[in-house]
């Protein structure tokens, strides 16, 4: 039986980088639409952090899952790891939002959705730092 070559999905799955944005990606929406919702009920600040929050429980369950492998550590281990890298990412992502919405976007007379915006751009900033901080540290063996 002939082995056929791998598809594009299959070679793009076998990446833990193309996985990790993956679950980053849907994580961050988790993120993006719970912000919403919460600024609903609460300041844009204040929601920026407790979407991050529903965000970063999502990404660990689905990394935990689906992109690295088994550290030999206890779950609660782990997430404590991956709470530690996440909150250098949350400072991040704070910083990036609040910048972008209170300091650069009415600099340049961007008024246009500028929280959305600024929340989602922040929300992408810590992506490679992220990856490094997760594989060697939060999963690490």
């Amino acid at each position: 039986m002939e082995k056929r070559p791998a598809s594009p999905v299959d070679r793009l799955m076998a990446s833990e980088f193309a996985r990790f944005l993956l679950v980053g990606g849907f994580s961050a929406g988790v993120n993006v639409v719970s912000r919403y919702l919460l600024n609903r009920f609460m300041p844009f600040e204040i929601a920026v952090l407790v979407a991050y929050l529903f965000g970063m429980v999502t990404a660990y369950l689905l990394s935990r899952r689906f992109v690295f492998e088994a550290s030999g550590r206890k779950a609660h281990e782990e997430f404590i790891r991956f709470c530690l890298v996440n909150a250098v990412a949350a400072a991040q992502v704070w910083l990036v939002s609040e910048g972008l919405a209170r300091l650069a976007f009415p600099a340049a007379g961007l008024t246009w959705h500028a929280e959305d915006i600024a929340h989602i751009i922040g929300v992408l900033s810590p992506v490679v730092t992220s990856y490094f901080g997760h594989r060697h540290f939060s999963f690490r063996k």
